[in-house]
């Protein structure tokens, strides 16, 4: 089974600094304490089974937020090293779009070739063991103002927040019909045990889709499901796929994260059975072509 996974994240603990790692927790996500370890390409392809890789997306990993630049300098070294078959074939790099410097940060990341877009999360939720960031960087003039600035360097903008925010996430994106939107995992759907979060999930979603520079990862719903399974997973796939259609949706991996739960193989075996009644064209969209158009890869 061939993929192109656009959602993984690498370290090297030994050489770089990621604030998270140095004093892990428990949180919803999993226990952070059991990734605090160098993950890194041989360890990702070392653990893929029978699934061939064919090409990676880095998504920023939460680095060192005082120098989001050296990240992508490292992995763009990594993509020049031998036997590297060129991976990660893209990065989605950090940066503070309501920093004063974000326009010198997005100039220094969209200097390396491998550089394709910028992802700073977004997640704000009422209740602390869900929030992120703790403040509403969409309402916030700054951020809105240099977020203009991804359109000058041809970058995409990985959109990570909840259903509640979606709205606030619609309006970004008709402002910028020039700039690729990528929703991450799936719209993190965190308030499951009420209707009312359901349905703020789904029409939130289908607001997103009618954006026609919206496209979405289905990945990271380990996170929300510790103990899950193919018929647990179904209803999140099945639903994203009918919202944004085959050609918009890609699935992806979110390793190691999504590791503490259940192999690499098993996962993507996963969403091969669950979409096993799709054309060859359709999987082929899924597993590999969406994301090789979208990420420019």
């Amino acid at each position: 089974m061939q993929v192109i996974d656009p959602h993984i994240h690498l370290w090297d603990l030994k050489t770089h600094h990621y604030p998270w790692l140095a004093n892990p927790g428990v949180s919803f996500v999993g226990d952070a304490r059991e990734l605090k370890h160098d993950y890194l390409l041989a360890d990702l392809l070392g653990e893929a089974g029978a699934i061939e890789i064919l090409k990676v997306v880095h998504v920023e990993a939460n680095h060192d937020p005082a120098d989001p630049v050296e990240e992508t300098r490292w992995l763009q070294q990594l993509a020049s090293e031998a036997g590297s078959r060129g991976m990660p074939n893209g990065i989605v790099a950090a940066a503070d779009l309501a920093a004063p410097n974000a326009a010198q940060v997005l100039e220094a990341h969209a200097a390396f070739a491998n550089t394709r877009g910028i992802r700073q999360i977004l997640n704000v939720h009422e209740k602390k063991l869900f929030d992120y960031i703790g403040r509403h960087l969409m309402r916030d003039s700054v951020w809105r103002e240099n977020f203009g600035l991804l359109r000058r360097y041809n970058l995409s903008f990985d959109l990570q927040l909840y259903p509640s925010q979606m709205e606030e996430a619609v309006a970004l994106a008709r402002a910028h019909a020039d700039t690729q939107f990528i929703v991450n995992h799936a719209g993190m759907f965190v308030d499951r045990n009420s209707v009312a979060g359901y349905r703020a999930w789904r029409e939130g979603m289908r607001q997103l889709a009618g954006c026609a520079n919206v496209a979405v990862k289905i990945s990271g719903l380990a996170m929300f499901d510790h103990k899950w399974s193919v018929e647990s997973l179904r209803p999140y796939v099945l639903e994203t796929l009918d919202t944004f259609g085959v050609e918009r949706a890609m699935f992806a991996s979110n390793f190691p994260v999504d590791r503490l739960f259940g192999t690499y193989e098993e996962l993507w075996r996963a969403y091969a059975s669950i979409v096993a009644d799709a054309s060859d064209a359709e999987k082929d969209a899924l597993f590999c072509r969406n994301a090789e158009r979208i990420y420019r890869i």
